[in-house]
């Protein structure tokens, strides 16, 4: 029953408790388990638990130095169990933003900014979190005072935060990593994304997809040209993982793209519907080629989606992103193999990407040992062809 706690034993009866008259903790452990208890609640979906437990817990108007005590506890606890999930601080953030309010969004980011080491304070900058408090002063006194809380109001969105960490799965670490022996060329990749800056910002299709065509060409030659460098290493690179997020609706549609451009860059990619992002493995430049190729390409397709006049419901635009998915990664396989043809070398240089495979594919079978294939439904027969009809446009497999 709603409201109703622990019970207790009088006579040969049992009298429930109702949470109103549960004792009020004393100290910082007990604020904490308190808290946490309320967050279980709330992530399991009990309506209002989030409020009435604040409500009981600071029923003043000053906050008790236990409760921000606690609230620092429990939210150290279940951020180091988040971190040690794999959960990077862009990954939180992006989780963030799906699940909670500002708010408690905000929270969570001052506990990862306090948890974190000085060494992730890149990372931590991009997302927003760092330590804007006196340290020699409570954090969530000076965090509701920040956001005009009252106590109550600040320990909801303290429980809502929490609650939304409980929810966090073990998502894997990434492979052991050896020194990297060389970076991404930014050189390259400025180049790459000055094309691809130019596809986004033009009106014209054609010449959008041949300037998108274009930078997919140079990263491909590139990467060839790098893997011939490190086929003469005694140590290449172990393969890495980014987290790649996608934003509503028709994320199984846009993960199909993440997937084929990312199999286009040699890469692998498996995508969690739970949390709609696209995890790929692969070597750091190939990842940080996927990254920007995609982001440019669902910006075009969405364009092209919505500047179609038939493209008005829900079936036809995801049937539209299926199949400008399904072409462009036949475009981009076609080009990929061309690019290959025309090498210097292509005798050298198809063992050393047969190997190049099989330590990304080693990799990814370690982070993910049991994958399900998922099939994606098109229902318009109109929305297909017009997405095909866009992707063809893109002459994927030669140059502007």
């Amino acid at each position: 029953m709603t409201g109703l706690r622990q019970t207790r034993s009088v006579g040969k009866q049992k009298r429930r408790i109702p949470a109103e008259e549960t004792p009020r903790p004393a100290t910082a452990e007990e604020f904490g388990d308190a808290l946490l208890a309320a967050a279980y609640e709330t992530a399991r979906g009990v309506r209002g638990a989030a409020g009435k437990s604040a409500n009981r817990l600071a029923p003043d108007l000053e906050l008790p130095a236990e409760a921000a005590e606690g609230a620092r506890r429990a939210g150290r606890q279940l951020i180091a169990r988040a971190c040690r999930g794999g959960w990077l601080p862009e990954d939180l953030d992006q989780a963030a933003r799906r699940r909670v309010d500002e708010f408690a969004r905000s929270f969570v980011l001052d506990t990862l900014a306090a948890y974190s080491e000085p060494s992730a304070s890149d990372q931590l900058d991009e997302v927003g979190a760092v330590r804007w408090w006196a340290e020699s002063e409570p954090h969530l006194p000076q965090w509701a005072a920040k956001h005009i809380l009252t106590p109550a109001e600040a320990l909801t969105s303290v429980i809502e935060a929490l609650g939304f960490l409980t929810t966090l799965p073990p998502l894997g670490s990434a492979p052991p990593r050896r020194p990297l022996h060389h970076g991404v060329d930014e050189k390259k990749l400025s180049r790459v994304r000055a094309l691809l800056a130019k596809a986004e910002s033009s009106s014209f299709p054609d010449e959008a997809e041949a300037l998108s065509a274009k930078a997919q060409e140079l990263m491909t030659r590139y990467a060839f040209d790098r893997v011939l460098v490190e086929a003469g290493e005694a140590a290449p690179d172990a393969p890495a993982s980014r987290r790649i997020w996608l934003d509503t609706p028709y994320v199984d549609a846009k993960s199909l793209l993440v997937h084929v451009v990312a199999k286009a860059n040699r890469c692998r990619a498996v995508f969690d519907a739970r949390w709609d992002f696209v995890t790929v493995v692969g070597d750091e430049d190939d990842l940080a080629a996927v990254a920007l190729l995609t982001t440019s390409l669902l910006v075009q397709a969405t364009r092209a989606m919505i500047a179609d006049p038939a493209g008005r419901d829900r079936a036809f635009r995801k049937s539209f992103l299926v199949s400008y998915a399904t072409r462009v990664g036949e475009r981009l396989e076609k080009a990929a193999a061309a690019t290959l043809t025309a090498a210097a070398d292509p005798d050298r240089l198809l063992p050393v990407l047969a190997s190049h495979e099989l330590r990304v594919n080693a990799a990814f079978t370690t982070l993910f040992p049991q994958v399900v294939g998922k099939s994606v439904t098109v229902r318009s027969d109109e929305g297909w062809h017009a997405g095909r009809s866009a992707a063809d446009r893109a002459r994927l497999s030669g140059k502007p």
